[in-house]
């Protein structure tokens, strides 16, 4: 079997187990993109680009058009909680 069809078996396969609740899957609770900037005093045009994205995308995110997932969950997680060190490290 090709490394491409390795990798879907073995992701079938997990997918399997979590749809049977075994496994060790991992679920984030969902983040809400608005409050997170607003706790930390931005405004969405400030936000957009810390989230390395388009003013419309992320407008996208506080509207509910969109899901946040993945690493924009994480960093999102990150603002909530450090967000000083996130401005600094990101718009400077």
């Amino acid at each position: 079997m090709s490394t491409l069809g390795d990798d879907l078996f073995q992701a079938m396969t997990e997918a399997l187990a979590h749809a049977k609740g075994e496994g060790p899957a991992l679920v984030h609770a969902s983040i809400a993109p608005r409050e997170v900037r607003e706790q930390a005093k931005l405004t969405q045009a400030q936000m957009a680009p810390l989230m390395g994205m388009s003013l419309s995308g992320y407008r996208k995110w506080e509207q509910g058009q969109r899901q946040v997932s993945g690493p924009a969950a994480a960093l999102l997680r990150l603002i909530q909680r450090e967000p000083d060190v996130v401005k600094r490290t990101l718009l400077s």
